[in-house]
């Protein structure tokens, strides 16, 4: 079987990015940002990093919201990425989930909970990246 590749990316140029998402043509264009030469007027890549770990929890708590009976639907999210120096890398991304619109019981609170470190995203972070979640019910 003949694997497709995921993504298609390109170079445009001025510190910018644009990627296909091959199955839906979907694109997405990213920029360096201010701190680092860029014109920052759009997601940078590791905003993009920072991103996929608040979609991804949300994600895995959608699926299990949905099997269990229950909605998040409506639910925010507030992310945070901190960058280090020598060597530049976010050393830490600091996510707050809002379900105060959400009438959850204590069970299925307890069921969010315990999917945050679960999902793809946070389990494929290095170690050293901190993750600084907290949920507001």
């Amino acid at each position: 079987m003949e694997k497709i590749e995921t993504i298609q990316t390109t170079y445009t140029g001025q510190l910018r990015t644009e990627a296909i998402h091959v199955q839906s043509g979907n694109k997405l264009i990213t920029d360096a940002p201010t701190d680092n030469q860029g014109k920052g007027e759009t997601f940078s890549p590791t905003d993009l990093l920072a991103t996929s770990l608040a979609s991804c929890i949300f994600t895995i708590m959608g699926i299990k919201a949905e099997a269990s009976g229950f909605s998040i639907d409506g639910a925010k999210a507030k992310t945070w990425k901190i960058m280090s120096e020598n060597p530049r890398r976010v050393a830490e991304v600091k996510i707050e989930y809002d379900f105060t619109m959400c009438e959850l019981n204590d069970k299925q609170k307890k069921i969010l909970k315990a999917l945050v470190k679960v999902s793809p995203v946070p389990l494929s972070l290095h170690d050293e990246t901190k993750q600084n979640i907290s949920l507001k019910f």
